[in-house]
């Protein structure tokens, strides 16, 4: 089933996915690809998981537009907060203005907002939550 519409979310997330794949920076203390959409339930660490997106309607009386309030996920088991801090901003290197092609739409923005890390309950993982907003606008 092909749809006719495009969805501003699901085509900033495939730009995000390719744009933090290709960033040798980031690729390098990853140590191999690991930007999930989904992680597998045995994801070996660190890893980037792309997490919640809202969207909402930033339309004008003459343009139409969304706005997505975006969080990607690091997760860390070594280093303690340095390592999951050091990911968390390379995330935000590769993402910040980036000129990020999104099939259908044209990106307006991307801007890192902020980034906090916690420990999870097992007390051996480290969650940074990094988030960005975007203004994406009908191509």
């Amino acid at each position: 089933m092909t749809l006719p519409f495009t969805s501003p979310a699901l085509g900033l997330r495939a730009a995000i996915h390719a744009a933090l794949s290709a960033d040798a920076a980031l690729m390098a203390q990853l140590g191999e690809p690991r930007i999930f959409d989904v992680p597998p339930k045995d994801a070996p660490f660190p890893y980037v998981a792309l997490g919640e997106a809202v969207v909402s309607d930033w339309s004008t009386a003459t343009e139409a537009g969304t706005e997505q309030a975006l969080t990607l996920h690091v997760f860390s088991r070594s280093g303690g907060r340095a390592e999951a801090f050091a990911l968390a901003a390379l995330v935000q290197q590769a993402l910040h203005d980036a000129p990020l092609a999104v099939a259908g739409h044209h990106l307006a923005n991307l801007r890192a907002t902020s980034a906090e890390v916690v420990r999870e309950k097992d007390g051996r993982t480290f969650h940074a939550l990094v988030r960005f907003r975007a203004v994406t606008e009908p191509a």
